[in-house]
């Protein structure tokens, strides 16, 4: 009489198995000898980079922030330009509003120099110098081959041994027939031309370090079949179905993405898991999307202890859902991004990460049951009470509130790492964010 019963109990806990080892192998369909030594020197790297005192990199920071905008305030600025900041084609001079973009932006050579940029990273990803040290290479061929890539295509690029600044010939849409694993030590720069990653599968960073993303248009993103796909030039292995991330950190370090543009993947925009740490995503622009970010896999995931994450200057803007980010475990700094739009919450988690949110805008959709901006979730108030989840001057607008937790002298006792002064005025956040997304830059003139 209750064999049926029995039956569909093993089906429920074989559907649940496989779905644990589908994230532990993290769709390596064999995680052979390659594999093994990739994770265990990621691993190893990522307790390296790991910083102790992650508020050292907070403070840092929040200064040259406040540096640069008090430059900034010297300069004049007419009043048709502050105008034309406000909207959506600003035809003015070149403007920087954020120390990233002032390190290199309104350079009108800086075609001529765009390993420039890798000296420009901040926040937990400051390391990210990506392939700085070797040598430029074009993309010319926007096919992919995922078995046996073609010499000028991107996928070609991304799977070399040696450090490479991978740059366009000219605009293009490349397709991914399956996910593109990268290699560590390279840079994608679409600066110059406009490249889009779409209507096929994402990007993964897997067991990598010291990456830099800068410029691309990533939309449509879809899950990939799986199969055999070459992740080196000497090695080539079986990979089951991709998540549909348009971007995937998978204990990977030392990684900067910088002004990309996306919407519209199948699972997260940019998911961080499994022990990836050094991480900063800076001057993006998001759009349409559910889940937008995901920093954690998993509740029972430990290894994500060593995951520091800063997201500044980015606009999460319409028709996004929530996760902006959801966190678990690990560090996690938001400054100076404009949350104009969500439509459950904005920042969430669980597994008592630290989220330290300094001078942000956070303007709340016209639902009253939609106002919060946070959410805890699996944790009872006593619980959850005790995470430290911070806000510092951020500017809350159209009824959203965030409801604090953690010791609210936490301030106060990291003084002399942690000012508690909002790296510049949330008020300032609709300037600062200005030029978020992927920018119209062409050789000879300033982006």
């Amino acid at each position: 009489m209750g064999g049926p019963k029995l039956k569909y109990s093993f089906f429920f806990l074989f559907i649940i198995f496989a779905t644990i080892i589908r994230n532990l192998m993290a769709h390596i369909g064999d995680f052979d000898e390659v594999w093994r030594r990739r994770a265990e020197e990621a691993r190893k790297y990522a307790r390296q980079i790991y910083e102790p005192n992650p508020e050292n990199v907070t403070l840092a920071f929040n200064q040259k922030v406040r540096d640069t905008m008090k430059e900034l305030r010297q300069v004049t600025v007419s009043n048709s330009t502050r105008r034309g900041l406000g909207t959506k084609k600003y035809k003015g001079p070149c403007m920087v509003t954020n120390p990233i973009d002032r390190c290199w932006r309104c350079d009108p050579n800086w075609a001529d120099n765009r390993k420039r940029l890798a000296d420009c990273a901040m926040g937990f990803g400051y390391k990210a110098t990506g392939g700085k040290d070797g040598e430029i290479y074009i993309v010319t061929d926007n096919s992919d081959d995922y078995a046996e890539p073609k010499p000028g295509t991107l996928r070609y690029a991304v799977i070399q041994k040696e450090p490479l600044w991978i740059i366009f010939e000219r605009s293009m849409t490349i397709r991914l027939h399956q996910e593109m694993i990268m290699q560590s030590d390279k840079t994608i720069d679409a600066r110059g031309a406009n490249v889009h990653i779409a209507k096929g599968a994402g990007i993964t960073l897997q067991y990598i370090k010291n990456v830099i993303i800068h410029g691309l248009h990533i939309h449509d993103i879809v899950e990939g079949s799986g199969g055999m796909v070459r992740d080196a030039v000497d090695h080539i292995g079986i990979r089951t179905v991709s998540d549909g991330d348009g971007i995937s950190i998978f204990g990977a370090s030392n990684i900067w993405i910088d002004h990309v543009s996306m919407k519209k993947c199948y699972d997260g925009i940019i998911d961080a898991v499994e022990g990836s740490t050094g991480i900063t995503i800076s001057n993006g622009h998001f759009t349409d999307h559910n889940e937008v970010m995901l920093f954690g896999a998993s509740d029972s995931s430990s290894i994500d202890q060593v995951m520091q994450i800063t997201l500044a200057f980015n606009h999460f803007g319409k028709r996004l859902v929530q996760r902006m980010p959801r966190c678990r475990w690990g560090y996690i700094h938001v400054v100076n991004n404009d949350y104009t739009h969500w439509n459950m919450y904005a920042i969430g988690g669980s597994m008592h990460p630290t989220i330290i949110t300094q001078g942000n805008r956070f303007i709340a959709p016209p639902d009253i049951f939609k106002k919060q901006v946070t959410k805890r979730e699996y944790n009872p108030e006593e619980v959850w009470k005790q995470w430290t989840w911070r806000s510092e001057g951020n500017l809350f607008m159209n009824g959203a509130y965030f409801i604090e937790s953690g010791d609210p002298d936490w301030s106060k006792k990291h003084k002399e790492l942690y000012d508690g002064i909002s790296a510049a005025s949330a008020e300032e956040v609709t300037w600062i964010t200005r030029f978020a997304g992927a920018l119209g830059c062409k050789e000879g003139k300033a982006c």
